[in-house]
C-alpha cells in the first residue's frame, strides 16, 4: 500500500536533495549521466510546493506557478522503492492540486520513466509554452540538458481522468 502523499515540512528540505541524486543515477542506464552541481529540489524555498511519500520521505514532487499553470518542476522516486506506485500516487496530488490550471512540466521524449510515462498520465507535447515556461525551456538548454537527449515541454488539462 502506497503511504499517504503529503506536504514536506521545512526540515525534510535538505534531506529531499540525496532522493534526487539517487533517481538521477538510474538515468546512467539509458546513457544520460547528469553533470555534478546542485538538485533543483535545492532550489525549493517553501515547503508547500513539495509533496512527498514516506516518514522520512522516500519520494517527492516539487511544483510551482509558470504562466497560468502549475508547473512540476521535479519529481524523484529513491530507486531502492521504485516501481511501488509512490511516482503516480504523487503525479496524482499534483495533478489535484492544479485543478483548472493544468500542470505543464519539462522531461526527456524518450526515456521510458519520461516522456512515455507522462503520455500514460495524459500528457501531450506542448507545442508552445508560455513566456515563464519558453525561459525554463531556454535555461535548460543552456544547462546543457538538450546534450543529453530529445526534450519535450508536456502539459495535462486538469478534465482528463488519470
Amino acid at each position: 500500500m502506497v503511504p499517504a502523499v503529503r506536504v514536506a515540512s521545512a526540515a525534510e528540505l535538505p534531506a529531499l536533495g540525496a532522493i534526487e541524486r539517487a533517481a538521477d543515477g538510474v538515468f546512467a542506464a539509458v546513457g544520460i549521466v547528469f553533470p555534478p552541481g546542485g538538485t533543483v529540489i535545492g532550489t525549493a524555498t517553501d515547503p508547500a510546493d513539495v509533496l512527498v511519500v514516506g516518514d522520512p520521505p522516500v519520494a517527492f514532487a516539487y511544483v510551482g506557478q509558470l504562466d497560468e499553470h502549475l508547473h512540476l518542476h521535479q519529481i524523484a522516486v529513491d530507486p531502492a522503492c521504485a516501481r511501488q506506485g509512490f511516482g503516480t500516487a504523487l503525479m496524482e496530488a499534483v495533478i489535484a492540486r492544479a485543478g483548472a490550471r493544468g500542470v505543464t512540466l519539462t522531461t526527456f521524449a524518450t526515456v521510458p520513466w519520461n516522456g512515455p510515462w507522462y503520455s500514460k498520465l495524459g500528457f501531450s507535447v506542448m507545442p508552445e509554452p508560455g513566456p515563464e515556461l519558453a525561459e525554463l525551456v531556454r535555461e535548460e538548454r543552456l544547462g546543457g540538458l538538450d546534450g543529453l537527449g530529445e526534450r519535450w515541454v508536456m502539459y495535462r488539462p486538469s478534465h482528463i481522468g488519470t
